[in-house]
């Protein structure tokens, strides 16, 4: 039996970085982690800086040119040094770890009771450990929904397995009008690959501003991306050369061929294993780790973070998660998730989409008496310069306080803009704060120039 104070389940943001806090404090710390090509988690390993990796090489291919012949190569290319980085990557986390005095342990966990863990090791051996305080950082998972032939078939894949993907594929069809579908959509469309996008429903992005969501649409479709709305997947079936799929449309069942088959229908809390009843440890609705503001479970001597716990599926939520749990076990315990402020993400396309904030009609809907500021990007000298000048800035502002109340900036460089604004609502600054401010020039920061100065 190993005996620890803190055993942390997951080798991801949140994970790592508690694990480095903890142990820095001087104290013990385990780390376990199921797969050795997992270290550093989601984020570095077959997510974030994989697909942005990506993103960057199939920008600079789209430049470059040549037949499909030619961009196949440069996609080879790619993907080998994306794999070097990764690993790169996942090795300089595990070094840290150690060195920071971090215990690692590669095996998957399962809770025997609030205390105790039993962990499979990979040559089937068994270890036992106690610990006084468990984190669960497992992530999340795909979701693969209940499609005939989906499972089976050899040219379906999910994302991380897509990633490494050696042979661009002439057609790639996308299951899912989601994030993920649309970065991968982007990058592989700029590689030089036939792309197709299959949504069950009828509203494009219906979580985003639906003004912004229609320049978004326009961009990928004037880039030669379809997206198949109120098209339903009904069936995948595998031929020698690829996948036929039978959709189901408005106007009757389809056939649509394909050379890869990219499954992107949405990630689910990855509880699967961990046994959480013998810890008592309750579960959501939507199957996620039930938890308080301050990330403890309804096993006191347990906390979630991350993706397990249902919120945002972000990185940079992981990380903040790993900041409310310190705050609690090293700190003052004020942090916590009521607390962290206004959350941006971004959707990296070919420009990409950021947001943070309200959209028009949530503000409304909330009761606010909203002004908007609007801005083409074209009107943007830096946008130009990058010959980037499609997409839109969108802002709502409360007309009675002059704060912000949210952004959606679909635009080049959009993913660096909108900290500006989250730092500007976070600390309750006026929208005139970033009107009046002096920007460097040509810079796409300067457009909040002009569009602050467009409220209406």
């Amino acid at each position: 039996m190993k005996t620890v104070k803190n055993l942390i389940i997951g080798f991801g943001k949140g994970g790592k970085t508690l694990a480095g806090a903890l142990a820095s404090a001087g104290e013990r710390v385990l780390l376990v982690e199921a797969s050795e090509k997992m270290f550093g988690g989601t984020c570095i390993n077959v997510a974030c800086i994989p697909t942005k990796a990506m993103e960057f090489s199939s920008r600079l291919s789209k430049a470059q040119g040549g037949n499909f012949e030619d961009r196949a190569a440069r996609y080879r290319q790619a993907v080998e040094e994306k794999a070097k980085l990764t690993a790169a990557l996942r090795q300089k986390n595990y070094d840290k770890a150690v060195s920071a005095g971090v215990e690692v342990l590669v095996g998957t966990a399962s809770f025997t009771d609030s205390t105790h863990v039993s962990v499979r090791l990979s040559n089937g051996d068994t270890e036992e450990v106690q610990a006084q305080q468990i984190f669960i950082n497992t992530g999340a998972r795909p979701f693969i929904p209940p499609i005939d032939g989906l499972k089976e078939s050899r040219f379906a894949y999910i994302s991380e397995q897509l990633l490494a993907l050696e042979s661009l594929p002439r057609h790639l069809v996308i299951i899912g009008g989601g994030y993920i579908g649309l970065e991968f959509a982007s990058f592989f469309r700029n590689f030089g690959s036939e792309v197709t996008i299959l949504q069950d429903g009828d509203v494009f992005l219906p979580r985003e501003d639906a003004e912004v969501s229609v320049k978004v649409l326009e961009s990928l479709e004037s880039r030669g991306i379809a997206v198949l709305r109120n098209t339903k997947t009904k069936s995948v079936q595998d031929r020698p050369d690829g996948a036929v799929l039978t959709l189901e449309t408005a106007e009757g069942q389809k056939q649509l061929s394909a050379d890869a088959v990219l499954v992107a229908t949405g990630r689910r809390p990855n509880v699967q294993g961990l046994n959480l009843a013998a810890a008592s440890v309750e579960l959501t609705e939507r199957g996620a780790v039930k938890t308080d503001e301050h990330l403890c479970t309804s096993a006191p001597n347990i906390w979630a973070m991350g993706d397990v716990a249902g919120g945002l599926q972000f990185t940079y939520i992981s990380l903040d998660d790993s900041r409310i749990v310190r705050s609690q076990l090293l700190g003052n315990g004020a942090r916590t998730t009521e607390n962290r402020g206004s959350v941006p993400y971004s959707v990296f396309l070919d420009p990409p989409f950021s947001r943070v904030g309200m959209s028009e009609a949530e503000a409304v809907k909330a009761g606010y008496s909203v002004k908007i500021a609007k801005l083409p990007a074209m009107a943007i000298p830096k946008a130009k310069v990058l010959r980037q000048p499609e997409g839109l800035l969108k802002a709502v502002v409360d007309a009675n306080t002059g704060l912000i109340l949210g952004a959606h900036l679909f635009c080049a460089d959009s993913h660096e803009m909108i900290n500006t604004v989250k730092i500007a609502m976070d600390a309750k600054l006026p929208y005139t704060v970033l009107r009046d401010a002096i920007y460097t020039h040509p810079t796409m920061s300067e457009a909040f120039n002009d569009l602050f100065a467009n409220l209406s």
